[in-house]
């Protein structure tokens, strides 16, 4: 193999294909990056067995081959080398000889064959949806996705495919979060549940644009096709909890609030509360007046914020960063808020009534 590229697309690809890299591993060829040259194209693909990224870059291919080259070590080298010209040629020995400038580097590889092949998934079951809308879509319920292991299936979303639109479900057993955006096409109608660390990974990819991004699924897997970048995921096997039987269809008390305004209430007195480790703040609710106050050893805050109310008043408590997190993701000036007792959950929807997201978060019980 022997080939010619420049070393900022070469940077950016190994940047990209190195978040697959596993942490930790039995397998050491796991931990290197596979390097296809293929008439004018450079490939490169990394994989941890349920997560695989490849991207292909243009190249001066001299000679066509196939290495696997030590992943983390490749990437910091070549991060340091975006600026120039580079030249990849691999010996008989299974070196890489990495050529830049007047200078050049050696690195031993691995047996390319021994490397596992990419699960290729592609077909009839699709959607299409832009690159914008596919990221807001993960970015805003991905923090509601369950951190422990004592319930597997929830440390996915569940993504409900429809004809029109797709939902995304993330709950961790103190917050749901449900979101809903436009597609532009589909032949799929169900649901896949997809692990949090692959849709993060895959929204690191994504841009704020309207480049339409194609989605395949297969019965284990889903493809991400986006433009020259290509991510595989493993599919979460299981029932996702029948989260529509806990969102309450009816509330006694609803208000409408400036989410700003709230946010920064909540910022604040956040701070106060950490000092007691449990994150709470009260809400009391009545005369078109929000009353916030968060207490510890080292003092208390007090912030009043106006509100138009329908319903009865309430008085209910919740940790702070649930909200706060909901909260960062939603662009609105005004946010419905409703409630119906203090042991309740409250949600959090559109001030406009539509149904672009809703915030599901459960109080904490006070005595």
């Amino acid at each position: 193999m022997q080939v010619i590229c420049e070393g900022l697309d070469l940077s950016d690809a190994v940047i990209k294909v190195s978040k697959a890299i596993p942490n930790k591993t039995t397998n050491p060829i796991l931990e290197g990056i596979k390097i296809v040259a293929r008439e004018d194209t450079l490939t490169l693909s990394a994989t941890d067995l349920d997560l695989s990224i490849e991207k292909k870059i243009k190249a001066d291919v001299k000679i066509e081959g196939e290495v696997v080259i030590p992943g983390r070590f490749f990437s910091e080298f070549i991060k340091k080398l975006s600026n120039e010209k580079i030249e990849l040629e691999l010996s008989d020995k299974n070196q890489l000889k990495i050529k830049y400038i007047d200078s050049e580097s050696f690195i031993q590889c691995f047996v390319s064959d021994e490397y596992p092949s990419f699960n290729n998934v592609n077909g009839t079951n699709v959607f299409s949806i832009t690159s914008e809308n596919l990221k807001n879509l993960i970015n805003k319920s991905i923090f509601s996705v369950a951190v422990d292991d004592s319930r597997p299936i929830l440390k996915g979303a569940l993504f409900e495919i429809g004809q029109n639109t797709v939902k995304a479900v993330a709950l961790d057993g103190y917050r749901l979060a449900l979101v809903t955006e436009p597609i532009l096409s589909s032949t799929i109608n169900g649901g896949v549940i997809i692990p949090a660390r692959s849709l993060s990974e895959i929204s690191k990819l994504l841009g704020d644009s309207d480049e339409i991004v194609n989605v395949y699924v297969d019965k284990k897997y889903l493809m991400i096709d986006i433009g020259d970048t290509k991510v595989t995921t493993r599919i979460l096997e299981g029932d996702f909890l029948n989260y529509k039987q806990i969102i309450a269809n009816e509330f006694s008390t609803e208000i409408t609030i400036n989410r700003t305004q709230l946010l920064d209430a909540l910022d604040r007195a956040s701070l106060l509360s950490k000092v007691g480790q449990n994150n709470l703040v009260k809400f009391d609710i009545k005369e078109n007046t929000l009353l916030l106050t968060s207490n510890s050893e080292i003092g208390n805050i007090k912030e009043n914020i106006s509100i138009s109310i329908e319903g009865k008043d309430i008085f209910i408590a919740f940790n702070a960063r649930y909200f706060m997190e909901a909260f960062r993701t939603i662009t609105d000036d005004f946010v419905k808020i409703k409630f119906n007792s203090p042991s309740n959950p409250c949600v959090v929807v559109p001030a406009t009534d539509s149904s672009e997201y809703l915030y599901l978060i459960l109080p904490v019980r006070i005595i």
